[in-house]
């Protein structure tokens, strides 16, 4: 009895100093113990879990609110609701909370360091949070698919019974941390985003690891298509980290997250601070504000370092800018980091054009963007209430401004449709709509508009590519100083034709 109460102890010891003191405290007392090396890449992945910790100590998870079996019954189909096209008014909908933290998504190689990183994190989780579970994902996937076998025993396979299965496990689990997140059956592929999607509207926080990018999960499995919701729900839902530590050719960490970073919370400018010292230069050019002189007038870089130029929104976007201030800066930066960026609707329609603007000079001159942002990318130009608004209302007709119809005149709806690339018709179907609906918000005032609008996005998500951000830098093969000077000549040929 005396063993069990020394043991018992030692536990509530141990909990109570590593939930206090979260991931970076827990990380830094590891390191002066010598039991793990500082390693700066490593510190930047645990000050993303550190933020998500600080978020989860603020954090109430709503009541789990369980379907009724009547909710995910299937529509009955009589002769008045062929004929009229009625609709279950009670169906069960599922609505991810807006508040819900968003979680992380961290992949690496065999060795980057998943399970030691994970375990920072889930030993140091804050007391409120009363309910969590650690679980490989591979045997929590099989425990999902025996209880909704259990339940179709039971119920018949007329329901979806996913919802139910989600609200079960949401009882006991507010955080839900995988390892190893993979997926290579079919079975899986098919209710996988309806299962994170009914977690997330109970509001279970993930967090997970992986050996690959969200994009590369099931690839070239049965019906792939299908697994793509997935996909885009998790890249979405989940902040994607990087945990194998590549070295430019300046020996400088590169950051472990994407270039793009949203919400804008407590690690929004670590992100951004991150990117600007990889892409700038502070050894040899420390930060400073610098001046450049654009038709007789002074533009005002606020933080330039080499290269790179650091902005917020308002310094650059909110400000009486145009085409050929930004001409000017692509001439003398190859990369920028733009902070604070509000989501837009029809009420700042000025900030949106000017921004989609600044966005085609970005992507032309093949420059690299950072951006911390306070609404995802699909809603930077439209509002989610202006979303919901459109879908609801197909029948609304939005006038046209005189130019736009000019400019829009020879194109039609379908014609508009066919220059969608795949990577913008993504975007679209991300956001539940088409050029139709698109038709529909205020905050466009014409074809030309409303395909910019696209146009922007679908470079967006380009631009944020490994591929975009890597190329010139002789990150390629780990040696590629070749690459970057072939690439330095390209960006030279573009300032001459630019000229």
């Amino acid at each position: 009895m005396r063993a069990f109460s020394h043991r018992d102890e030692a536990n509530v010891s141990f909990e109570e100093r590593t939930t206090l003191r979260g991931p970076i405290a827990e990380y830094d007392a590891r390191v002066e113990a010598g039991k793990i090396r500082n390693d700066e890449h490593q510190r930047a992945i645990i000050e993303n879990l550190q933020a998500l910790h600080d978020t989860l100590s603020r954090y109430t998870p709503p009541p789990v609110q369980k379907p009724t079996l009547e909710s995910l019954q299937p529509p009955k189909r009589t002769l008045l609701s062929s004929i009229f096209g009625g609709k279950k008014e009670d169906a069960y909908k599922l609505e991810i909370p807006a508040d819900l933290p968003k979680g992380i998504y961290m992949y690496g190689d065999v060795g980057s360091g998943k399970t030691m990183t994970m375990d920072l994190f889930y030993e140091t989780l804050p007391p409120n949070i009363k309910t969590k579970t650690r679980i490989h994902f591979h045997g929590f996937m099989q425990q999902v698919h025996r209880d909704l076998h259990k339940m179709k025993m039971r119920y018949g396979n007329d329901m979806d019974l996913v919802p139910f299965v989600a609200a079960d496990i949401a009882e006991q689990s507010q955080v839900l941390c995988f390892d190893e997140f993979q997926c290579t059956d079919v079975a899986d592929a098919m209710i996988l985003r309806r299962l994170i999607e009914s977690l997330m509207s109970h509001g279970v926080v993930l967090v997970t690891t992986s050996n690959r990018h969200p994009d590369e999960l099931y690839k070239n499995g049965i019906q792939r298509e299908s697994f793509i919701p997935c996909i885009q729900l998790l890249k979405k839902r989940l902040r994607v980290i990087n945990l194998d530590s590549q070295t430019d050719y300046r020996k400088i960490p590169r950051p472990p997250s994407g270039v793009y970073h949203h919400p804008l919370d407590a690690s929004a400018k670590t992100h951004a601070d991150r990117w600007f010292r990889f892409l700038g230069d502070f050894e040899n050019d420390p930060p400073h504000v610098a001046e450049h002189t654009v038709w007789g007038r002074e533009v005002s870089v606020p933080r330039a370092s080499g290269k790179a130029a650091m902005f917020t929104f308002d310094e650059i976007i909110g400000k009486a800018t145009g085409a050929a201030d930004y001409l000017e800066l692509m001439r003398n930066y190859e990369a920028f980091i733009i902070t604070d960026v509000p989501g837009m609707s029809h009420k700042t329609r000025d900030l949106a054009r000017r921004f989609i603007t600044f966005i085609d000079a970005v992507y032309e001159s093949r420059a690299k963007l950072v951006l911390t942002t306070a609404v995802p990318l699909t809603e930077l130009f439209v509002s989610a209430d202006e979303l919901s608004e459109a879908r609801s209302n197909p029948s609304v007709n939005i006038p046209t401004s005189p130019t736009a119809s000019t400019q829009s005149a020879p194109h039609t709806t379908d014609s508009s449709d066919d220059n969608i690339t795949e990577t913008m018709r993504s975007l679209m179907d991300d956001l539940g709509m088409d050029m139709a609906t698109l038709k529909q918000t205020s905050i466009f005032s014409g074809d030309e508009e409303r395909f910019a609008f696209a146009r922007a996005l679908s470079r967006l998500v380009e631009m944020g590519s490994q591929e975009w951000v890597e190329r010139g830098m002789g990150l390629e093969k780990l040696g590629g100083q070749k690459e970057r000077e072939s690439w330095l000549k390209t960006r030279s040929r573009w300032r001459e034709d630019s000229m």
